[in-house]
């Protein structure tokens, strides 16, 4: 993958002032084959795949909230997102935010989509787990995130890629960030709820494309990609809205709905 100086989607523009990158993509990842992570969602704007997200169960995809938007659907099931294929397309029924989300400078930035009937789980669909409340992932922990990004700039890819990152301790974490960057209003105070993972003296990470996306760790989903700072590796690291903290809020959400 090549390196790239990355754009704001018109998404965040709206609600930061800040110079972070909050629709990602993988840089210097890998073409994953046909039979792993079949958990992979394309989030979808007006038919077009705006961020990434994962099945959770039969009729829930987790995602990231600042991924939102009117005209949103879901594509399960391949790999390869090409707009000529014909895909297994969702509608998005329900979107459910935190109260607390404004913006991923403030942090909560997870949000839970109902789709319009039950996926049918087999060998090209399948659920990936999350953890309960309590879990916790330790620092170095070797994890993988995956997405549907471009390998250069206004060009789309439609294979799926995902790369090894390691998981970086929360200390080190917002020592990185508070440095003083180049960029002007750039965050330098990270939100509560985080894991770090990737970028940081690692020479690949995310970037343009695939906000919404899952860092899994020993099989588990435990992480949605929020935002990065700049996708020129190595740099800081890549920030993760921890699921765990929010798995009492999904539950409740999911019983609610199926009873």
């Amino acid at each position: 993958m090549t390196h790239f100086t990355a754009i704001l989607l018109t998404t965040a523009v709206t609600t930061l002032h800040i110079t972070v990158v909050v629709g990602v993509e993988i840089i210097n990842g890998g073409k994953v084959s046909k039979n792993s992570l079949q958990y992979m969602v394309s989030v979808q704007n007006n038919k077009k795949h705006f961020c990434g997200g994962f099945l959770i169960s039969p009729q829930y995809v987790l995602t990231a909230a600042h991924c939102a938007s009117k005209e949103m659907t879901v594509v399960l099931g391949d790999h390869n997102i090409s707009p000529q294929k014909n895909l297994k397309r969702y509608d998005v029924i329900h979107k459910f935010i935190p109260k607390t989300f404004k913006n991923v400078e403030m942090g909560n930035d997870i949000m839970l989509l109902k789709i319009s009937s039950k996926a049918v789980l087999g060998e090209k669909v399948k659920t990936v787990k999350i953890p309960d409340l309590h879990y916790r992932v330790e620092s170095n922990t070797q994890c993988l995130v995956a997405g549907w990004g471009s390998t250069k700039q206004h060009k789309d890819v439609n294979y799926l890629l995902a790369l090894n990152v390691s998981t970086v301790d929360i200390h080190n974490c917002k020592k990185a960030w508070k440095k003083k960057p180049k960029q002007k209003k750039s965050i330098t105070k990270l939100p509560p709820n985080i894991i770090c993972a990737g970028g940081y003296k690692q020479n690949g990470g995310v970037c343009l494309g695939d906000s919404g996306g899952p860092l899994v760790c020993n099989s588990m989903a435990v992480g949605i990609v929020s935002f990065c700072r700049i996708c020129k590796y190595p740099d800081v690291p890549n920030i993760f809205t921890d699921i765990s903290k929010y798995a009492h809020w999904i539950k409740a959400i999911k019983k609610k709905k199926e009873t």
